[in-house]
């Protein structure tokens, strides 16, 4: 790494607020640090920490409501925090650049690929048109991109996220900016993906010499990728240093919390074997699910996959987008009949199940979404949303719905006072919270989870993972926990069946298929992981409980 006496970029004192109506707040209060020529540093925290804001602010893209209050921002030693808008746009992909969280809605759709490359060189180059296509196809084949000339000619909607998102890396490199500003580039995209990505921006960093302001709430990323780390709450600077000492020797308690809670960082408590004579909640057999494509060829999303899921035991099916995951949850949800093989769960047979044994196996089987934003009415009250499936499963009278919404809501830890609020008025783990009590109030056996953390920071998915395994041990539930995440699923799972192009690859307990005999691809998805790169390796988590044999603060 390349480190010059000036830095690139040097926030002092920097300070933003956003309006709401006729009231401002300050979000970001007196953030003051620097980032050297070839260096990455990392800004860490969760939603709210002021992070995004930070960044926004450094390269003028704060939103409408959002202004710089006070402070300097020095890029290249000269102070840009009161430059216009105009004069803004005639640095930002030249002298810095951003590669945006979402590729999915950070490109064009009505522009081709090779149009929205070109537009950054025609804009800042002044370059002909001619070279210009030539230097666009030079751009997509040296971000990885199969078949740069085909790319070029494609619209988004045709590309992989992590296509998009090389195509956004792309843009962001074209002119070979002294700082790439990435928010949270990787959040969206499977961990072999966000890998692969990540590796391309530090070949890229390291091959132009280009700074990177790394935004993103993964320690894991942040331990992989980034030379010094700053951790961010409620808008002030928490801890700021080497990443290494950072990691390694925290001082905050703030800081403390987020590692004891970072799944990839943590080490994964043994779990006590399944006993042997335990009853079986699921059993799948030979399940193969065909689709039939608009073209008449039939297409196989899930070919063979079999394994049982004792009860009270948690059974996680891991894989990439296309794995055929969702499918074979949908066949367990009862939302689609196989094509062939065997689902039992409980006394049922799904292949056999007419509409009213269906309408019977839902009270049984409950599904939590990904999405806590997405899965809940936004019209209806929190006792509303936890009441329906009573009302739509059990006519029980109204005093007695009353008391089991009351009885499921304070064992999922909401107080009782948010039962009248609307979902916007909660945060993201209450709302998944409510997502929970709304599947249990039916008081399921099986309760599928499917990508129910994905969603939220790291500390609020440590509580509910928490409370899952605590509902578990007291109702005695059976949880399907589909994820990507493996570094989750090594915490909370009993067994895995991992999925590869609609096959099952591995199946076995969480020590069998995280052990060095599972597949090749088992074994590429668990190098993915972040934060096992860390110098300190597989001994950081350790090291962290010998430092603060105490534990770590809540």
């Amino acid at each position: 790494m390349s480190v010059s006496d000036k830095p690139v970029l040097d926030v002092r004192d920097l300070r933003v607020s956003y309006s709401q109506g006729e009231k401002r707040s300050t979000v970001v209060h007196g953030v003051s640090f620097s980032v050297q020529p070839g260096e990455v540093v990392a800004l860490v925290g969760e939603s709210g920490s002021g992070k995004t804001s930070t960044a926004q602010a450094v390269i003028g893209l704060l939103a409408e409501n959002g202004r710089v209050e006070g402070g300097t921002i020095s890029l290249n030693g000269e102070d840009i925090s009161r430059w216009s808008a105009r004069r803004l746009r005639n640095i930002r992909g030249s002298v810095i650049s951003l590669v945006p969280q979402d590729p999915g809605n950070s490109l064009n759709p009505v522009l081709t690929i090779g149009e929205q490359v070109r537009e950054i060189l025609e804009i800042h180059g002044k370059v002909n048109r001619l070279v210009a296509d030539r230097r666009v196809v030079e751009l997509l084949g040296h971000v990885g991109l199969s078949e740069p000339e085909l790319r070029a000619t494609q619209y988004p909607h045709e590309l992989s996220g992590g296509m998009k998102q090389r195509v956004l890396i792309a843009i962001a490199i074209a002119l070979r900016p002294a700082l790439i500003i990435a928010d949270e580039p990787t959040s969206a995209l499977d961990v072999t993906v966000q890998r692969r990505i990540l590796d391309l921006i530090d070949d890229l960093r390291r091959e132009y010499g280009t700074s990177v302001l790394l935004v993103t709430h993964d320690l894991g990323v942040a331990a992989d990728r980034s030379d010094k780390i700053i951790v961010m709450q409620g808008g002030r600077i928490q801890e700021a240093g080497r990443t290494a000492d950072i990691l390694l020797a925290p001082q905050s308690a703030y800081t403390k919390k987020l590692l004891s809670d970072a799944p990839s960082l943590a080490v994964a408590k043994p779990r006590p074997p399944v006993e042997a004579d335990r009853p079986t909640a699921v059993s799948v057999t030979s399940l193969t699910q065909e689709f039939t494509l608009p073209s008449g060829r039939q297409f196989k999303a899930v070919d063979g996959v079999s394994f049982t899921v004792a009860r009270g035991t948690t059974h996680a099916i891991v894989g990439e987008s296309g794995s055929g995951k969702t499918t074979t949850i949908r066949a367990l949800a009862g939302f689609q009949r196989q094509t062939s093989g065997q689902i039992r769960i409980g006394d049922f047979d799904l292949g056999t199940l007419q509409a009213a044994g269906l309408r019977q196996f839902r009270k049984k089987v409950q599904l939590v979404y990904q999405n806590p934003w997405a899965s809940l009415d936004p019209r209806q009250t929190v006792k509303a949303i936890v009441e329906e499936p009573l009302l739509n499963f059990e006519p029980i009278d109204r005093s007695e719905r009353d008391r089991r919404v009351r009885s499921i809501v304070e064992r999922v830890g909401l107080p009782e006072a948010l039962l009248s609020r609307l979902p916007h008025a909660l945060s993201g783990g209450q709302r998944q919270r409510v997502a929970i009590a709304r599947a249990l109030v039916l008081e399921p056996e099986v309760v599928i989870l499917d990508e129910a953390v994905s969603a939220l920071d790291v500390t609020v998915q440590a509580q509910i993972l928490d409370l899952l395994g605590k509902l578990q041990e007291e109702l005695g539930l059976t949880y399907i926990f589909v994820s990507h995440d493996l570094a989750v699923v090594r915490q909370i799972a009993d067994t895995v069946s991992v999925l590869h192009n609609g096959r099952q690859v591995d199946y076995g307990t969480v020590e069998q298929v995280f052990s060095p005999s599972a597949s090749t691809y088992t074994r590429e998805l668990i190098d993915a992981i972040p934060g096992r790169s860390f110098p300190a390796g597989g001994i950081l988590a350790d090291a962290l409980q010998h430092v603060h044999p105490s534990g770590f603060p809540a």
